[in-house]
């Protein structure tokens, strides 16, 4: 890598509030706040809304659409008009 083109790299802790939960990581992030960590280190913290932890397709708690609700009610609508033309 070229010197001094990369921002820097330090820990930082990112803390989710929808689940509660915060994770130590290196970002280039920059934030005023701090937070002491488990080992008793402090760093920038950054609250995010969503992470792995509380995000449907990690936690594999998706809704089900319903789809056929819409398809009924698209061919109470359409469905007539749409058949009587062929």
């Amino acid at each position: 890598m070229k010197p001094r083109i990369h921002p820097v790299s330090r820990p930082v802790v990112f803390r989710d509030r929808a689940a509660d939960v915060a994770f130590l990581i290196h970002s280039t992030a920059q934030s005023a706040q701090r937070v002491e960590w488990e080992d008793g280190n402090t760093y920038p913290v950054i609250d995010v809304e969503i992470s792995s932890a509380s995000h449907p397709f990690y936690t594999g708690t998706s809704r089900v659409l319903d789809t056929a609700g819409r398809v009924e009610r698209f061919e109470r609508r359409y469905g007539t008009a749409a058949s009587a033309r062929n």
